[in-house]
């Protein structure tokens, strides 16, 4: 089975979704998906891209994209800030006048810190919808690509319908969550656990963001955690869209640095997992551990094999096809006390 994640780079029935929301969390950064749409965008050359960037300086979110690049162009808002910024200005202007005719590509990191300029989310929202209507009005494939952090107070609003009927959500979790789901709810992911049966514990517990990060950092400051940088999880949703068949498709698969998208079988956080799967499906040995030995040498088997058992006739009884067999009878000899004459049992009743 192809894996959904790396269709969204390779099939071009994705780069027809007008609009993709990255999540990311303190637990675990989505910028490492971000950076595999640049490059694969800068690479087939579909359309021009427009980065505004709020949150992470640009050349973190580039990777080996060169800002000099004639299809990128970067707008870099970290340094303005409202009331501690004297030549400040509405982003919003900005956004709009710098969308050019043609297809486009635009990429707002983040929408919190987006929504933390404008001071109001209801503003922030519309701002959007409007954003991603002049994004649909281009050629395709003209995209809107939101970066979000979690929790945060606009992704419920991001992803209804009435916001976008087509939406890829990709949201980036630590590989230790799954790690934990195997070991304290005895929850491993697929194709170990039935799909049903694991997102119905993986959702909620992944919605408790304070108790991933955790998981991550640990409880204490001394960094007991199990949090790493190299590989990621990608829980990815899928609606609408066209050419893609209705309703809602939802996967849960692996990104490593090294190779990008991939099995979770293939990532090195997770072979504890499986591992642990194969000696339970192996099953305890019942001879271990004990004082004596239980186990038959070969040649104890070929001998134990070569006893006639007693009753191994029963139910193929040898002399099946000698019709002159002599047929089963019951033989009884009668008891002092037994009347076995012919007369009428009931003789004494006057019936």
């Amino acid at each position: 089975m192809a894996l959904l994640s790396s269709s969204f780079f390779n099939d071009s029935l994705w780069l027809q979704q007008p609009f993709v929301l990255l999540q990311s969390s303190v637990a675990q950064s989505a910028i490492p998906l971000l950076r595999q749409i640049f490059a694969y965008d800068v690479k087939t050359r579909q359309n021009r891209t427009l980065l505004f960037s709020f949150i992470y300086p640009s050349i973190d979110l580039l990777g080996d994209v060169s800002s000099t690049d004639e299809n990128v162009r970067v707008f870099d808002w970290l340094e303005s800030v409202p009331d501690y910024t004297s030549d400040w200005s509405d982003p919003r202007v900005k956004i709009f006048s710098a969308v050019e005719e043609g297809s486009i590509q635009i990429i707002i990191d983040s929408v919190d810190i987006l929504c933390s300029d404008i001071g109001s989310i209801s503003e922030t929202y519309k701002f959007l919808s409007d954003l991603l209507s002049l994004v649909r009005a281009r050629p395709s494939p003209s995209r809107l690509i939101l970066h979000a952090m979690r929790p945060s107070q606009l992704i419920p609003l991001l992803i209804q319908p009435t916001f976008s009927s087509s939406l890829v959500r990709l949201i980036a979790h630590p590989v230790v969550l799954l790690t934990h789901l195997a070991k304290e709810y005895l929850t491993p992911p697929p194709p170990s656990t039935l799909k049903a049966k694991f997102w119905s514990v993986f959702l909620p517990v992944s919605e408790r963001i304070h108790d991933v990060e955790r998981l991550v950092y640990g409880t204490s400051s001394n960094g007991e955690g199990s949090g790493g940088v190299a590989e990621i999880v990608i829980e990815i949703l899928v609606r609408g869209g066209e050419g893609r068949k209705r309703g809602i498709e939802r996967e849960i698969e692996g990104w490593s640095v090294t190779v990008g998208p991939c099995d979770l079988t293939k990532l090195e956080n997770l072979k504890e997992v499986w591992t642990k799967k194969a000696i339970a499906e192996a099953g305890p040995d019942p001879t271990q551990d004990i004082s004596f030995n239980l186990s038959l040498t070969p040649s104890q088997q070929e001998s134990r094999a070569q006893v006639p058992l007693p009753y191994a006739h029963e139910g193929n009884p040898t002399n099946r096809g000698n019709h002159n067999a002599t047929t089963a009878a019951i033989l009884y000899d009668p008891d002092s006390a037994d009347d076995i004459d012919d007369d009428d049992p009931d003789e004494d009743l006057d019936i």
